[in-house]
């Protein structure tokens, strides 16, 4: 092993969270993260618009998925540690994958709702609101619109059907069988 690469840390191991086609297209006018919503896999089959996910930073082979009840309207862990929990979910063509807590107050993220930053009319970038107290998060920066708070965004990697990364859009009918698959940002230095 050479000394100027460090061995991989175990909260960099990818974890799988599922398949795309099990993540409705989340618009900024329908609500929080969490109402259910027609799946592109099954038109007459709602699906929560996002999944909740507890990823042990110890060990992520751990990961468990957080069911979401059918027809729930705010998050099932409400009032619960939100410690390593991870709320992933598609928004405008992309995926998304936060800390679920909110880092301002411990509220879950999975209650907020998504929107476009926009200036003059032009979308620059995509955000979350958290509604506990009105905060909000840039989805790709994690930066807060106030204070100094930054929300954790975590690294998203489709994968085809054979396991191989993927890197199309999302935009019209994506090929079948992509993955969704998720790992913590890596600190670089």
């Amino acid at each position: 092993m050479s000394h100027l690469w460090s061995q991989a840390r175990p909260d960099a191991q990818w974890v799988p969270v599922g398949p795309l086609a099990h993540f409705p297209d989340v618009g900024a006018e329908d609500g929080n993260l969490i109402q259910p919503r027609n799946c592109e896999a099954d038109a007459a089959k709602s699906l929560p618009g996002c999944r909740i996910l507890l990823i042990p930073k110890t060990d992520p082979s751990q990961a468990a998925e957080i069911a979401i009840p059918p027809g729930a309207a705010t998050s099932p862990s409400e009032g619960q540690d939100l410690k390593d929990q991870v709320v992933v979910f598609r928004y405008r063509d992309k995926v998304h994958a936060l800390d679920h807590q909110c880092p301002h107050n411990a509220y879950p993220l999975s209650n907020g709702t998504p929107f476009d930053i926009e200036d003059f009319g032009v979308i620059l970038s995509a955000g979350l609101t958290c509604p506990k107290h009105g905060w909000s998060f840039d989805l790709f920066t994690g930066q807060s619109d106030r204070g100094l708070y930054k929300l954790p965004v975590w690294e998203v990697q489709l994968r085809d059907v054979d396991g191989n990364p993927w890197s199309g859009s999302l935009r019209g009918n994506p090929p079948d069988g992509q993955t969704v698959w998720v790992r913590r940002r890596q600190r670089i230095g």
